[in-house]
């Protein structure tokens, strides 16, 4: 019997433990029990790098976005909704919290150049490769 067999005998005795296992993937739960947020994309050239990222509902002042070296990180918060008067939550599915998200780029970013902007809930960052890092084209003489 070879092992995935096993592993689809095992998905048919406990189908719970394949749910847990389906959950954790689809909500990338790490080891901390914490959801992993902000999901990011990262694009790469010779020249930069672009992170783009989902975060609706943050005020510009609980942001912060810093960089040392080749790392990014990205810190902020989104606080909880207000509730009028004598209100109850009949359902709270929106995750509100701190957060913080750090990410190794492939090369040294140049800091005092980088720009990032936000809007309608998406966060860009433009991180431009330091020079001393970019591909240098040597000219041949005779």
């Amino acid at each position: 019997m070879l092992w995935s067999d096993i592993e689809r005998i095992e998905r048919l005795i406990d189908p719970w433990r394949e749910f847990d296992r389906l959950r954790k993937d689809l909500f990338r739960v790490t080891n901390s029990g914490r959801i992993e947020f902000p999901a990011l994309n990262v694009w790469t050239s010779t020249d930069d790098a672009v992170v783009t990222t989902e975060i609706p509902g943050i005020e510009l002042k609980d942001l912060d976005i810093s960089v040392t070296g080749s790392t990014l990180t990205i810190r902020g918060a989104r606080k909880e909704d207000q509730l009028y008067a004598g209100g109850t939550y009949h359902r709270m599915e929106r995750w509100q919290d701190d957060f913080s998200k750090t990410i190794e780029l492939p090369f040294t970013v140049e800091q005092e150049k980088v720009e990032a902007h936000y809007a309608k809930g998406i966060l860009s960052i433009s991180l431009p490769r330091a020079a001393s890092e970019k591909p240098r084209k040597i000219a041949v003489t005779t």
